[in-house]
């Protein structure tokens, strides 16, 4: 499974590394690294259908999930018809 999150489409972006004593001196960079979203696996039941879905999603699409309710965002994201 890749590191994106279905709902939320979060994925990985490449960021740049600076110590602090860098930025104190003259201009030299330490490199890029990147930077992974906080997938977690979730198990996530929805009673319309009366099933129970395995996902790696983002915290974000947790929020999104309990705010406004796992059919609903499912259905928005594309996952559920």
């Amino acid at each position: 499974m890749s590191r994106i999150c279905p709902i939320t489409k979060k994925s990985s972006q490449v960021g740049g590394g600076y110590s602090n004593r860098t930025r104190a001196t003259e201009f030299n960079p330490t490199g890029k690294r990147r930077r992974f979203p906080n997938l977690q696996k979730k198990k996530i039941y929805i009673p319309e259908l009366d099933k129970t879905f395995v996902m790696k999603i983002s915290t974000e699409a947790i929020r999104n999930i309990k705010k406004n309710g796992a059919y609903k965002t499912l259905k928005d994201a594309g996952i559920i018809k």
